[in-house]
């Protein structure tokens, strides 16, 4: 018997759907180097994982010849999946259908999408690819990007927002990954602007090209709106997937654990010698990072933005931590504007979703200068002790060599809340560095020196007096602001056996009045 007439029309609608925009347009896409949404979905969620939701949806609109262009699923693919075994909602403009544009139906799926998502508690990956707001539905379909802005605020610290940028992503198109968590974009493929090229041309008579106006690296390097950057669309969906098995579902889970095979104990007796006895040598913290964590485990975020700083997740025998570090390797490790962000917003991000957070200090001070001031370093900085004060997760610090000024206070320092704050023996804090301090301090006995070489002699031993004075650790061990002085060798199992004690730990703070919600200074 053949199928009878109904079934056979819903295979035909469904062969339409899954070829969207049509085969030329499917090609012109491959063309490009990109994949198509379909093809990016398939390669992200678990074999036959993938629920479509609203196939069949298409637009209303009948203006300007919109009577005759329709597609199934008006240039989007919504739905639910697992990745990794672990549920999930997926949004992926179809870009060979009116070039991925905004419409009402468009983005009623998208907001359909996203409330499964809150209402299920589980992660939305959104997979950017359009020319922005379709013209000729008009305030449709300005209305569908306000009702997208709006639902990514009230999923945002509820459930992990991840977007991939695979192509164009312009105009208000481009505010709701920016109030997502994390931002993937691929190389020569992708690009980020509030206006193009063409606009910028003629209101400034600036000549700029896509990719040198809002293209990967720049996000990368200059801004800081992308997390991540990919070289292909396989690269970037290989990069979404890692970055899920270091969140939680939602904010009222924990992360998932894993045994890492690395054991618990394991002492590494090279940190004892990585840090320079000559305390103005850079080296690179990372290797600090690499070597305390579960090996290969360190998944670094905006690794080539704001570079004094590192931000990232990884695992302490099988729990993920978000690793928060100084880099001396770069600018000396100082905190500036962009470090402030990067910092203050990681931060928060862990806060958020139940991840413990692991700072690791080599701080100088603040970077001085006009263009900092001006900038307004003060305000930026002060998001640095607003994330570090708010944060309720365990915290535990590793002064590793200079912590200075109110750098050291910022960077989760007892003061500000840590919960255990070690310290190695070549860790120097103090209001500022010895050399500046001993300038000061006895200013007038190296007044009288009679030549420039006994007064460098006396300053030599004035910086010794204080660092041993003031400057080292012990000082404020005693005070109770460090918690242990441990070998560098045995940095890992002391902070293992403290994470173990302290995951359990309960909100603790000093009481405050009710409120809404506190001002953190943006």
């Amino acid at each position: 018997m053949g199928e009878r007439p109904e079934v056979l029309k819903l295979m035909e609608m469904r062969k339409k759907a899954l070829l969207g925009g049509g085969k030329e347009a499917i090609e012109k896409q491959h063309a490009k180097g990109k994949l198509t949404a379909r093809e990016r979905i398939d390669l992200l969620v678990d074999p036959n994982s993938f629920l479509e939701v609203d196939m069949f949806v298409r637009h209303r609109a009948t203006e300007f010849g919109m009577d005759k262009r329709f597609a199934y699923g008006d240039g989007v693919v919504t739905g639910l999946a697992t990745v990794g075994g672990r549920r999930v909602v997926v949004i992926a403009q179809d870009f060979t259908f009116m070039g991925g544009s905004l419409g009402e139906m468009h983005a009623a799926k998208i907001v359909k999408a996203m409330n499964y998502a809150l209402s299920s508690g589980i992660p939305v990956i959104f997979l950017n690819d359009s020319g922005g707001a379709r013209i000729q539905e008009g305030v449709d379909s300005l209305k569908g990007y306000g009702d997208i802005f709006y639902m990514n605020v009230m999923a945002s610290g509820v459930i992990p927002q991840i977007a991939a940028i695979m192509g164009p992503c312009a105009g208000g198109a481009v505010y709701s990954p920016a109030l997502m968590d994390f931002i993937v974009m691929v190389k020569g493929t992708s690009f980020m602007f509030i206006t193009g090229p063409r606009v910028v041309k003629a209101a400034i008579g600036e000549v700029v090209n896509e990719q040198q106006l809002g293209g990967a690296e720049v996000h990368a390097t200059k801004s800081g709106m992308a997390h991540f950057i990919a070289n292909n669309d396989e690269e970037a969906v290989g990069i979404i997937k890692k970055l899920l098995s270091y969140l939680p579902s939602n904010n009222a889970e924990d992360p998932p654990v894993v045994q890492t095979g690395d054991p618990p104990n394991r002492a590494d007796p090279e940190l004892d010698a990585i840090v320079p006895e000559d305390p103005n040598q850079a080296y690179d913290m990372k290797e600090i990072i690499r070597r305390v964590l579960d090996k290969d485990t360190f998944f670094e975020v905006h690794e080539l933005w704001a570079r004094n700083a590192i931000v990232g997740f990884g695992r302490l025998n099988g729990r993920v931590v978000g690793v928060v570090a100084n880099q001396p390797a770069y600018l000396a490790g100082v905190l500036d504007i962009d470090s402030s962000d990067k910092i203050a917003s990681f931060v928060r991000f862990c806060d958020a979703f139940n991840i413990p957070i692991v700072t690791f200090v080599d701080v100088p001070g603040y970077l001085p200068g006009t263009r900092q001031e001006h900038g307004g370093i003060i305000r930026h900085g002060a998001k640095v002790l607003y994330a570090y004060s708010e944060a309720t997760v365990p915290k535990l610090t590793v002064v590793i060599r200079k912590a200075y000024g109110g750098a050291y206070i910022a960077m989760s320092s007892k003061h500000l809340g840590a919960d255990f704050v070690a310290a190695w023996p070549t860790a120097e804090i103090a209001v500022m560095g010895p050399e500046g301090a001993a300038q000061i301090i006895w200013r007038k006995e190296l007044a009288v020196a009679k030549t420039s070489e006994e007064r460098k002699k006396m300053l030599e031993k004035f910086v010794q007096e204080y660092r041993e004075r003031v400057a080292n650790p012990y000082v404020a061990a005693g005070r109770g602001y460090i918690d242990t002085v441990v070998k560098p060798r045995e940095t890992r199992p002391t902070l293992i056996k403290a994470l173990e004690y302290l995951v359990s730990k309960r909100e603790t703070r000093v009481w405050v009045p009710p409120k809404k919600h506190g001002l953190m200074p943006v």
